[in-house]
């Protein structure tokens, strides 16, 4: 599989993450001779052992960074906790989304009883209408959204899309299987459409700023194509 390095220092690598890879196989995984984890890739690709500083899901595509020390890690972990990095998503969802709108609602954290503030701007950056039946209407709607969490919750983004009756396409635990069913049999697009798009940062050990972009997978390129929207990260 072709890794695409997006930033590397003598402090952290930043990579884009292919969809469907884990970032590390959690131990005792049945999955670990079946499937490569993004930090086996990493090491296959530069020889390095590389520690993750944030996460991103399975099947979420895009930007992640990874420290090559692991005492550096918390340092960058700190830009996440003290909210001093901008996050900007990309996603396509059912139905048309608001121009703008905030997202502030509570999302349960790894122990499932507990809810834990969450916080999403969302900015609509384009619309469609197809003249595609998915049940029960007789055409179909989709938005290209911009989304810009300002907490980091688990599957924040993803609860929050569905929270507003706009589920992400392809996300088959909190989306609408009837719209994937009809992107993968009327256009062969299976992944979630979400896409960690960029980072924008101070470094914490050089004080450069530091603005990182992660290109769309090719599911993507080709709905931008068929559906005539422009990709974002050329704004």
């Amino acid at each position: 599989m072709n890794l695409e390095i997006i930033f590397d220092d003598e402090y952290f690598i930043c990579v884009n993450k292919p969809n469907n890879i884990l970032v590390h196989h959690a131990h005792h995984s049945r999955n670990v001779a079946d499937e490569n984890s993004l930090l086996q890739l990493i090491k296959e690709k530069t020889d390095l052992k590389v520690y993750p500083i944030h996460r991103l899901d399975r099947k979420t595509s895009g930007i992640i960074l990874l420290a090559k020390k692991k005492e550096f890690v918390s340092k960058f972990q700190e830009l996440f906790t003290d909210n001093k990095i901008q996050k900007t998503y990309y996603g396509v969802v059912r139905g048309y989304t608001p121009e703008e709108k905030i997202i502030d609602s509570p999302v349960k954290g790894r122990d499932a009883n507990v809810h834990k503030e969450a916080l999403t701007e969302l900015r609509t950056l384009d619309k469609i209408t197809l003249d595609i039946p998915v049940k029960p209407y007789n055409s179909s709607r989709y938005s290209l959204i911009k989304l810009l969490p300002k907490t980091g919750r688990m599957h924040q983004l993803r609860v929050h899309s569905n929270k507003i009756s706009h589920p992400l396409i392809g996300d088959t635990k909190y989306g609408d299987k009837n719209h994937d069913l009809m992107y993968s049999e009327k256009f062969g697009w299976e992944n979630m459409f979400l896409h960690a798009g960029k980072l924008e940062f101070t470094h914490p050990f050089t004080s450069k700023e530091i603005i990182l972009k992660a290109s769309f997978p090719k599911d993507w390129l080709a709905l931008f194509q068929k559906f005539s929207w422009k990709n974002p990260l050329f704004e």
